[in-house]
């Protein structure tokens, strides 16, 4: 006697579940140009590695007799995989099963995921589409009631949905409309792609409509407003892009808290020539210069990966590697409001310092900051209290730390470029020019008198500029101590692959996971 009636049942089962909604809404998935859940699963992992878990949950529908007539599967496929070698925890949301709506989902299955990617210390992907098993209003009819938010199963997700920052990579990608839920589950994450034809919003448009706005998808949550306001860290035109992007972005992170960055080969010479920095700043302070070459220039040879290219735009950041180690890097845009420090400047700080503090990645800054931004605007924004939150996230850290400043640092925000009260690296540029206040400006206030009293003000202006200037070269910093080196460009390199190394001699894994809830 053998157990074959129940390992074809489980076979049918297993069959009936990867047909998902039917070959009608599948070939409708498609035809809307988006790959079926199982296909995006199969895409992002490395070939035959995916173990699926729960493919059996779902609804099931029995004859007289007891014997199974039909079946429709949850609307969440998960399980675990790998990614590049390295195992992760994938999510996915099934739309062509009632839109990826609460009407089809099974509530444990991504609340396991969460917990599956935290107890077995491994990162998580969340491939995003619909509300993300959110409500519908159907959902008040087909379940016989409302229910009420934050009730004991949800806040266990939501839990899990943000504490899993704190613990593990968490990787958002949006492909097709998300709303609601599926919205909250895609910013909650530490790095978020959209493809270009996708929208994400709190609620879509037939529900805002009610306010009298009348918006399309694109208009009121399409890729250019979610990237510059922030919500989405990068859009890109395919998922298979979408893809690329969060292996790379995974392949600069530790799979958990506990572990250290992966170090990658070092095949990039450290003291490879970078002769082109010696032309890299204009001798002219108010013409404007291109920062990303340089950033290219000093790291590892197209190792650069930038995140949030949109928002907050007088700072870059991303991840690059030096000598094969990765770091965290933040490099001033003097294209955007000459470098200043805006709200949302402050705000995309704030969040890349904690990315970097979190996952023990050290951080280096390329500084060219004249200040925070001012005028009205800024005033409106709060601008000086989201740059007190991200000089405290600075000054928070543990991280090691090294700054070379390139041009410009002044005012509170200058003084934001390495975290205080502990041992940081820093290196200055010929071109360097700091000071509180620079001098444009200021002059004509703390010298009015002696300006209006001139024969010629504009020369007498001119004269006290030449003045100050000379006092105010780096050289004379130095002298003092206040500035520790002022290095020829072309050692950067070569200093920030040493940096990367100290580095790694003193990063340690995070401390030990809070205590899962029951």
């Amino acid at each position: 006697m053998t157990w074959k009636p129940e390992l074809e049942e489980l076979e049918r089962r297993t069959t009936l579940s990867a047909k998902m909604g039917g070959p009608e809404r599948v070939r409708r998935q498609h035809d809307g140009g988006r790959l079926t859940v199982r296909e995006r699963i199969e895409k992002i992992s490395d070939a035959q590695s995916f173990r699926e878990i729960g493919a059996l949950a779902g609804m099931a529908e029995y004859d007289e007799h007891g014997e199974l007539k039909d079946f429709t599967p949850s609307n969440c496929v998960f399980g675990r995989a790998k990614v590049d070698g390295r195992p992760v925890v994938v999510v996915g949301d099934d739309f062509t099963v009632r839109g990826g709506s609460a009407d089809a989902s099974i509530r444990e299955k991504p609340i396991m995921a969460e917990q599956m990617a935290r107890a077995y210390r491994l990162p998580i992907i969340r491939i995003i589409e619909g509300s993300g098993g959110g409500g519908s209003v159907k959902t008040i009819e087909t379940k016989g009631r409302a229910n009420l938010p934050g009730q004991v199963g949800e806040t266990i997700s939501y839990w899990l949905m943000t504490s899993n920052l704190g613990e593990v990579p968490v990787v958002g990608l949006g492909l097709g409309s998300v709303a609601g839920l599926g919205a909250a589950r895609l910013a909650s994450s530490h790095y978020s792609v959209m493809t270009k034809n996708s929208a994400m919003f709190v609620a879509g448009p037939p529900v805002v409509a009610r306010l009298g706005q009348d918006l399309g998808k694109q208009e009121l949550g399409g890729w250019e407003i979610q990237t510059r306001s922030g919500a989405i860290d990068h859009a890109v035109d395919t998922e298979e892009e979408a893809f690329e992007c969060a292996r790379r972005f995974l392949s600069y992170l530790p799979s958990s808290v506990h572990e250290l960055p992966p170090v990658g080969p070092a095949d990039d010479d450290p003291a490879r020539p970078v002769d082109m920095l010696l032309k890299a700043i204009p001798r002219n302070r108010r013409q404007v210069y291109k920062m990303r070459p340089i950033v290219d220039a000093v790291v590892d040879r197209g190792s650069f990966f930038e995140m949030g290219h949109a928002f907050g735009r007088s700072m870059i950041t991303g991840f690059a590697r030096l000598n094969g180690r990765p770091v965290a890097l933040m490099a001033s845009d003097p294209f955007h409001y000459a470098g200043s420090w805006t709200a949302d400047t402050c705000q995309k700080v704030i969040r890349f310092v904690d990315l970097a503090q979190t996952f023990h990645l050290p951080v280096v800054y390329l500084c060219d900051c004249p200040g925070f931004m001012i005028g009205l605007e800024a005033e409106k924004s709060a601008t000086i209290r989201l740059g007190v939150r991200a000089m405290a996230a600075l000054n928070q850290t543990t991280i090691p730390w090294c700054t070379i400043i390139v041009r410009n640092c002044f005012g509170v925000a200058g003084a934001a470029h390495q975290p205080g009260g502990r041992l940081s690296l820093r290196y200055a540029w010929p071109s360097a020019y700091w000071g509180s206040l620079p001098l444009e400006g200021g002059i004509e206030a703390a010298y009015r008198a002696e300006i209006d009293a001139a024969d010629d003000p504009k020369a007498k202006l001119a004269e006290i500029e030449e003045r100050l200037n000379k006092l105010r070269s780096p050289f004379r910093t130095a002298e003092k101590f206040w500035v520790e080196d002022i290095i020829d460009p072309r050692e950067t390199r070569r200093l920030l692959c040493d940096f990367a190394d100290l580095a790694g001699r003193t990063l340690e894994p995070g401390a030990q996971p809070l205590p899962m809830r029951p």
